[in-house]
């Protein structure tokens, strides 16, 4: 008889020593993102992952082989990261490109103001966001201040138990009966997504005014050495100042800020340190900007990634010319690592209940993306999904399929389109995730490590 494609829950798939491992790796994972909630940061502690599982700068070396762990950085804000295989480059790459930037409120460039007793900065929010879901929560900054003679300051504040937080205020229901009447898009506007750091005025008899204002100022200058005008290159962030925690009685779940897609970067991430002598060489690119298209210099619009295969080239064949890259490119196939919506009982009008991913199922493939009519789609060939089924079905990793969402409702995208670009075969394939794009997002433990054992085994073949 035939047999029906039925998913159960990967809890009831998974050894008890496996379970063990499971909690094991969360916990790594809910630490590594409760510490580094910005691109920057995230770039920092990976290199120092690297450097420890003996990966060494591109830059550093002479001429690349087989079993070479190298990687190249661009701007603090993006890497490629490589493990060079038995077959020759033009065999092609196993690349698995994420993302490691989320939605998020950046500062002006001219922030800091007061008002009302207050000293406040004003913020533009990035990416898809709910804005009324940033308002009374605690607040963080993250950042890094480049000084006028090019010194670096770095900000991390909220984040400590000693550390203040900031705040976004909210309107009174006692005084908010017209706001409440508007709709959920409207209730808080970006414009008012000012943050507020302080409410003691200098007590200075020369300052006749903006007296909060000075006394911050007083306290930048001498705790950071910055000014005003320090704040116009500077690139600071305003996060959430959660950690990164158990969520429910059975702690099956993680509730954390930036699942999206960081979850996936940091599974991408140990999955290639894990791996020795790979048949085709290994490719782990993280990238920034995808939450708001993917420009800029350290977006996947950027060249940044070509260039470095190219130099690889170089570095391997000790030349280089365009046709090996195209040759390159051309053969490799990627898996882009993003996440999918998963399936919410709250809101089940938007989702095709057959065709969603669910929580604590396993990594879910994503044929394709887009809207509505696929607008915007990179979808994966037959062939390829056929491919990919059977290197997980082989080594048992726990995988879905999945939608994001009923075909009117709306849709997404991913760094999928760009890699397809190069004329790869290109799947989708990351965990489900409930609250996507909130400053607190689940995930399922279960669902992390099968995503982790997916990218390793997708790149070690």
């Amino acid at each position: 008889m035939a047999k029906d494609f039925v998913v159960k829950n990967a809890w009831l798939e998974m050894a008890e020593e496996e379970k063990e491992e499971i909690y094991f790796f969360s916990n790594e994972y809910a630490k590594f993102i409760t510490e580094n909630k910005t691109e920057r940061e995230f770039t920092k502690s990976s290199i120092k992952l690297l450097k420890a599982s003996g990966f060494k700068s591109l830059d550093k070396i002479d001429k690349l082989k087989a079993g070479d762990r190298v990687y190249c950085v661009n701007r603090e804000r993006q890497i490629v990261v490589a493990v060079i295989g038995e077959k020759e480059l033009t065999e092609g790459l196993r690349i698995i490109g994420t993302h490691i930037d989320s939605p998020r409120l950046d500062l002006k460039p001219n922030p800091l103001y007061e008002d009302g007793e207050m000293a406040m900065l004003s913020s533009h929010y990035y990416g898809g966001i709910k804005k009324y879901q940033w308002v009374t929560i605690p607040l963080a900054l993250h950042g890094v201040v480049v000084k006028e003679d090019g010194s670096k300051v770095e900000i991390n504040i909220g984040e400590s138990e000693d550390d203040p937080v900031f705040y976004i205020s909210d309107l009174l229901p006692h005084l908010g009966k017209e706001q409440m009447q508007k709709k959920m898009s409207e209730a808080i506007t970006g414009e008012q997504l000012n943050i507020v750091i302080g409410s003691i005025p200098v007590n200075d008899d020369e300052e006749e005014d903006k007296k909060i204002k000075q006394a911050i100022l007083n306290l930048l200058s001498e705790k950071y050495n910055i000014d005003g005008e320090d704040f116009v290159s500077a690139d600071l962030e305003i996060v959430p100042a959660f950690k990164c925690k158990d969520v429910g009685f059975d702690r099956g779940l993680l509730g954390g800020y930036g699942h999206d897609d960081r979850v996936c970067s940091y599974t991408a991430l140990q999955a290639i340190m894990d791996i020795d002598k790979p048949e085709y060489t290994a490719i782990v690119l993280l990238v920034d900007k995808e939450e708001i298209g993917s420009m800029g210099s350290t977006g996947m619009k950027s060249r940044f990634f070509e260039n470095v295969v190219a130099e690889m080239i170089a570095l391997y064949y000790t030349e280089y010319s365009d046709l090996l890259l195209r040759r390159v490119l051309h053969n490799s196939e990627a898996l882009s690592g993003d996440v999918n919506a998963a399936y919410d009982p709250d809101f089940t009008e938007v989702y095709a209940k057959n065709n969603s991913a669910y929580i604590s199922k396993g990594i879910v493939l994503t044929k394709y993306t887009g809207s509505r009519g696929k607008s915007g789609s990179s979808e994966a060939t037959a062939e390829f999904l056929a491919k990919i089924r059977s290197i997980f079905n082989k080594a048992g990793v726990l995988w879905q399929v999945g939608e994001l969402g009923k075909v009117d409702k709306g849709g997404g995208g991913t760094i999928a389109q760009f890699l397809a670009n190069y004329s790869m075969d290109v799947l989708d394939a990351g965990p489900a995730i409930i609250s996507m794009h909130s400053p607190y997002e689940l995930v399922s433990k279960v669902d992390v490590y099968n995503t982790y054992l997916a990218y390793a085994v997708f790149m070690e073949k």
